[in-house]
């Protein structure tokens, strides 16, 4: 069992900042693969972000590239994503998940978080 807390979120202007975090408890998080999911109002779940075991390779979906980085510390059981160049349109909520193995960009993960919300005001 993997428990999963995100932080982070909250109101920014468009072109601000903001670094959600991931903390995971329970088994191995070293072994699980991450990723951070997001949801906008009447939008299905979309993949964002996500690192392998190791935080060797990373990948993002096409317009995040450039603004967000997923990174992990495995010391602390930890799974960030850092947003810069917020825009209006990555209002939504963002989810932390897990899966064994390798990084996948759908939604077969295990374990999910209860999201954190992110508003970016024009």
């Amino acid at each position: 069992q993997v428990q999963l807390v995100e932080s982070g979120g909250g109101l920014v202007q468009a072109g601000g900042s903001l670094r959600l975090s991931c903390a995971a408890s329970g088994r191995t998080f070293s072994g699980y693969a991450m990723a951070w999911f997001r949801q906008a109002p009447g939008k299905e779940r979309e993949f964002v972000a996500g690192i392998s075991t190791s935080g060797g390779s990373t990948y993002y979906t096409d317009s995040v590239k450039g603004r967000f980085t997923i990174s992990r510390d495995n010391a602390k059981n930890t799974v960030y994503l850092q947003i810069n160049t917020l825009k209006p349109e990555d209002t939504a909520v963002y989810y932390c998940a897990a899966r064994r193995g390798t990084v996948v960009t759908f939604d077969a993960y295990f374990y999910w978080g209860q999201g954190t919300q992110v508003t970016v005001s024009s």
